[in-house]
């Protein structure tokens, strides 16, 4: 059997995250959540209040065989905004900054690598504020969080923020995606 492996990333909104890294081909799940910060099992109100120290991130567990650590890197770098300290769009707080949260000493190279890559060729006028830190406990959100663009893709948030992001993965990742989102 393959190895699984597990990434952890936050860049904003977690809803965001998870509805694109689902859809990638070797992703077997993307679970929303809470990691980074000093309380034990933190709840999404006390996370939004910005006193928990957490982070909104996913977890996501991939099969390294069919998808690498450095493409779902590639991915998540495509989907956010790395220069922005504390902040997506309209989203702000240190709960919404862009973090990689690594699992293995290759994990944090990639990271490494992957962001002197993106800063050699000057993807962003502004420099990557992207943390790279040893992954602490990752807390599962609540229930209504799993798989929220799914399950509620009318809800104006879904329409405004996420579809875009899931438009850009279609736009530059067709060819990476299952076949039930291609």
């Amino acid at each position: 059997m393959t190895q699984r492996e597990i990434a952890t990333l936050a860049g904003g909104c977690f809803w965001c995250l998870e509805a694109v890294f689902v859809q990638l081909e070797g992703v077997e799940k993307s679970e929303s959540g809470y990691t980074g910060g000093q309380v034990a099992n933190p709840t999404y109100q006390q996370v939004c209040s910005g006193r928990t120290g957490h982070a909104e991130a996913v977890q996501v567990t991939f099969d390294p065989s069919v998808i690498s650590y450095e493409d779902l890197l590639k991915v998540f770098f495509t989907m956010h905004d790395p220069t922005t300290l504390n902040r997506q769009g309209y989203d702000t707080g240190t709960q919404y900054r862009s973090a990689i949260y690594y699992h293995s000493p290759e994990q944090k190279a990639a990271a490494e690598k992957v962001i002197a890559e993106l800063t050699s060729e000057k993807v962003w006028r502004d420099p990557i504020v992207t943390e790279v830190t040893e992954a602490p406990t990752f807390y599962k959100a609540e229930a209504y969080h799993q798989n929220y663009y799914e399950n509620n893709p009318a809800q104006p948030y879904c329409n405004a923020v996420i579809t875009p992001k899931v438009s850009k993965l279609r736009k530059y990742y067709f060819d990476r995606l299952k076949k039930a989102y291609a």
